[in-house]
């Protein structure tokens, strides 16, 4: 990984230079959608809540680092809270409506699934959640969220994928997981846990990051070490990233994630609750309680197709614009893509909803520079700028750097 920086004065030389983590921060950080505008984050609340902070052998940064790559905890169950604080207003019915029209793109229209995982999981982005989580190997996962008296679950067994959603009554399935020919089968990899998020923020390691053991603290009962990940550069806005590692398994059992801006934490997984003991076989056991209307992931994929012939020649390249590149190193990157329309913020007759894309209007700042003039998007951690003829540039950084981005002509 990069010249790590630890509370033992591990000499840089020791530490394994790791190329991959010279690509952007922000891409491996947060998950972050632009269409429009939108980002997508995973937090959750306080930091290292416990019952104090146990006594453990002395460790390095690079051999806590080390621990978690050798991790390979098979078998576990737990109870996973979530909550986000990007700093943006109650969006209230909005959501709802913005939702919709995500899952209406994203499963061919009418043909869609409200218990599609692609679409579903984006509530991940905002609120507060509880996740029940279980594994037993590579082939067998499930993760439910639990919101009021309603359920939805996803579970993978084999090569089989289910998913349910108990509000609407409706499943998902698709088959072929793991099968890199099938893209459909299964949903993408959403970070839900501190592993997933830990696994990312890792590949972020280089010159421009500060690593270090910062003391221990007790999670879900587990005795951990925290380790901190600081920005050595300016002008980012992620401030820190703490991560509580299992002082026995190696597993990271919470992930904060805190803005440089201050205050409370905008990124924060963490078990309340976690077994390693092997989850009883049923867990992972489904069928549609009667009555369920079940769509098929080949079905979704066959009404995306459809829908992709019926669109004027052009118009998906139109659309879609160039390959995104990134701009900048470490902390600083920024990604920078052509959405191939004019005009900045989708229009409301262009996204079938003015009420969306005026309230998104309502949020931006209106900038103007070498580049012309655009509208930025702000949260407590990732910014994007939509210029009006029609570029995105989106990260972890401040305004001022996007704009400076934009005027540089790249």
């Amino acid at each position: 990984m990069a010249p790590y920086e630890s509370d033992d004065s591990t000499p840089a030389g020791e530490v394994e230079d790791v190329r991959d983590g010279r690509r952007t921060a922000a891409r491996y950080v947060v998950p972050v959608a632009v269409v429009g505008v939108a980002a997508a984050t995973i937090g959750l609340v306080p930091a290292f809540a416990g019952s104090g902070d146990p006594t453990l052998p002395k460790i390095s940064a690079q051999q806590l680092i080390e621990k978690i790559a050798k991790s390979d905890v098979q078998q576990l169950s737990g109870t996973v809270k979530i909550s986000t604080d990007l700093g943006l207003p109650n969006l209230g019915g909005l959501q709802n409506s913005l939702a919709q029209g995500a899952l209406s793109q994203g499963a061919g229209g009418k043909d869609g699934s409200a218990a599609d995982p692609s679409s579903k999981l984006l509530e991940l982005a905002s609120g507060t959640h509880t996740l029940r989580v279980a594994t037993d190997g590579q082939d067998k996962q499930k993760l439910s969220l639990v919101e009021k008296a309603a359920e939805y679950s996803v579970i993978r067994k084999g090569t089989d994928v289910w998913a349910y959603d108990s509000a609407s009554n409706s499943a998902y399935h698709a088959t072929g997981a793991g099968d890199h020919k099938n893209e459909k089968a299964a949903p993408k990899d959403v970070p839900a846990t501190p592993k997933d998020l830990a696994q990312q923020a890792l590949k972020a390691g280089d010159k421009t990051t500060s690593v270090t053991v910062d003391g221990t603290a007790q999670v879900a009962g587990r005795d951990a070490y925290k380790l901190l990940i600081r920005p050595k550069q300016s002008g980012t806005t992620v401030g820190a990233i703490s991560i509580a590692v299992d002082a026995k398994t190696g597993l990271p059992l919470k992930f904060t994630l805190t803005p440089a801006s201050g205050g409370a934490a905008v990124v924060d997984v963490g078990f309340t609750e976690v077994s390693f003991a092997k989850p009883a076989a049923s867990t992972f056991d489904f069928t549609p309680p009667k009555g369920t209307k079940v769509t098929r992931g080949d079905d979704m994929k066959a009404g995306e197709e459809n829908a992709q012939k019926a669109e004027p020649k052009g118009t998906e390249k139109t659309a879609r614009g160039a390959e995104p590149k990134t701009l900048g190193q470490g902390w600083n990157s920024i990604v920078v893509f052509d959405t191939g329309s004019k005009g900045g913020v989708p229009s409301g007759s262009a996204s079938g909803n003015s009420t969306v894309s005026g309230f998104l209007n309502s949020l931006g700042d209106h900038v103007t520079g070498k580049f012309g003039s655009g509208t930025v998007f702000s949260t407590r951690l990732v910014n994007a700028l939509i210029t009006d003829n029609g570029k995105v540039y989106a990260g972890a950084v401040t305004k001022d750097a996007l704009v400076k981005a934009a005027n540089a002509g790249k």
